[in-house]
């Protein structure tokens, strides 16, 4: 089997077709299995597709580079946004899903690449939960997000991404058609238990399964 330009796991679902496939991304340092537990507690029976970022901070995995914590080398962003949802497109014809149902399940740097795609590349991702996340960066050609399910769930003791900047991705988001849920923990950058039982929450009753 070829990684199709990333390192990933596949794990297919249960068969139920309306099930989205989840795209599992990780944050700076972890890998491919990181998320994997994350897909059945969020939405059971849905396959997951979990790649590795390709790129290495001091060995520790990322899906793009950085110039400094909260600061993104957007040329490098952009390119790597296009490679990856050209790696969703090849999985799809790889494992047979359907490239018109994929949510994005992101934590931190992998819920940023997940907002890029979503600006850049609009209609390869059908929704996205997004956690930690901060605003990639303001795309050149205004995307149609018109009704895509997105959830944001954010910390509000979160020492990376300052509150101002997560409600300034929820009016991009929402300025381009995107159906917007922003949650907040009194928490700060890690994901808890409230995290997950709010987005498998909202997962249910989104639209994205069964529509």
């Amino acid at each position: 089997m070829t990684d199709l330009g990333f390192v990933h796991r596949w794990v297919p679902g249960d068969g139920d077709a309306s099930l989205p496939t989840l795209l599992l991304l990780h944050g700076t340092g972890g890998n491919e299995a990181d998320l994997l537990s994350l897909g059945p507690m969020l939405m059971p029976g849905a396959s997951v597709l979990s790649p590795r970022g390709n790129v290495s901070e001091n060995g520790a995995p990322r899906f793009f580079r950085r110039l400094a914590e909260g600061v993104f080398d957007i040329d490098d962003l952009i390119a790597r946004t296009h490679e990856l949802a050209e790696f969703v497109g090849a999985a799809a014809n790889q494992y047979g899903f359907d490239a018109t149902n994929v949510v994005a399940v992101g934590y931190s740097n992998g819920a940023n690449i997940a907002s890029s795609m979503m600006l850049l590349r609009p209609g390869t991702l059908a929704g996205g939960v997004l956690l930690r996340p901060m605003v990639p960066l303001e795309p050149e050609t205004p995307p149609d997000l018109s009704g895509t399910p997105v959830y944001l769930g954010a910390g509000r003791m979160d020492p990376i991404v300052p509150v101002e900047n997560v409600e300034q991705l929820a009016e991009l988001l929402r300025g381009y058609g995107a159906d917007v849920m922003l949650t907040w923990q009194p928490t700060g950058h890690g994901l808890t238990r409230e995290d997950v039982l709010s987005a498998r929450d909202w997962l249910a009753g989104s639209g994205v399964a069964g529509s």
